[in-house]
């Protein structure tokens, strides 16, 4: 018993000297750690339901104003347009939520099926993968060998190495993902219309509304680049830029759509 004991430290001590040997020649190759993305359940929807909202709703006010000129218009299309297309995003995130549940599931039963009735195909073409990536064939059958004995574990790598599918999260609510989706919609396609009610009490002019909410729509997609960047890990003013410039061409060509339209519909002379 001693000497096995003895044995059995002396592989721990020669693993974690490995191991820290391993660390130091990491940090010489690279001193700064890469920054980690942000984490959280929702925050994608959040973001890129924002930044949908924003561009989707600012070009519709661009359209608008160019075609009519009018801010009651804009108001009254603009919510009415914002509501329907919360509703159908957060939908839509709901259904496609469930529906990638449901077909990871289908697909899990299929794989351990496999895994239970044709072990030694299984085990054959996880070698295979593991192969490809590299490993050592010896390893790579060591490894297949120890995931054999716990069924789920294999079912699971079989997952991830043939269909590319990661085991479906049972804690996922597909409504909460719906709910997230409609909320950060209505919240940041909200911003472009601000202008156009703040600005009620003090001026008519609808140049100026029209300005307020470019500068409004501007700086929440800026802010919005910034949350992007750092959800992808992104260079932030990449990002910032990006997500600028494709709002701008969204909305540039609805304006410019909005005003084609009013010339060759004659509304101009409707106006006046």
């Amino acid at each position: 018993m001693g000497e096995r004991g003895d044995s059995s430290s002396g592989t721990t001590t020669r693993l974690l000297q490995t191991a820290a040997e391993d660390d130091g020649n990491s940090d010489r190759k690279s001193s700064e750690r890469p920054r980690e993305p942000w984490k959280g359940e929702y925050v994608k929807s959040i973001v890129f339901a924002g930044l949908d909202a924003i561009i989707t709703c600012f070009s519709l006010i661009s359209s608008i104003s160019a075609s009519t000129r009018s801010s009651g218009h804009v108001l009254v299309l603009g919510f009415s347009n914002l509501v329907a297309d919360a509703i159908s995003m957060g939908f839509g995130d709901s259904v496609s939520a469930s529906s990638e549940q449901e077909v990871i599931i289908e697909e899990r039963k299929v794989t351990e099926w496999d895994v239970i009735n044709q072990r030694k195909k299984e085990q054959s073409e996880l070698i295979n993968h593991y192969q490809a990536l590299g490993m050592d064939c010896n390893d790579a059958t060591m490894v297949v060998n120890i995931f054999t004995k716990y069924k789920d574990i294999m079912v699971d790598q079989r997952m991830i190495a043939d269909k590319g599918v990661l085991p479906a999260d049972q804690e996922v609510k597909p409504w909460k993902n719906g709910l997230v989706t409609f909320a950060s919609f209505m919240l940041f396609g909200s911003i472009p219309l601000l202008s156009f009610i703040i600005l009620i009490p003090f001026t008519d002019n609808d140049s100026i509304k029209f300005v307020s909410a470019c500068l409004a729509s501007a700086l929440a997609l800026a802010l919005l680049g910034v949350a992007k960047a750092r959800i992808a890990g992104q260079n932030m003013m990449f990002s910032v830029a990006v997500t600028l410039f494709s709002g701008s061409i969204a909305a540039a060509s609805a304006y410019l759509v909005g005003w084609m339209l009013k010339h060759v519909t004659g509304l101009e002379r409707v106006d006046e």
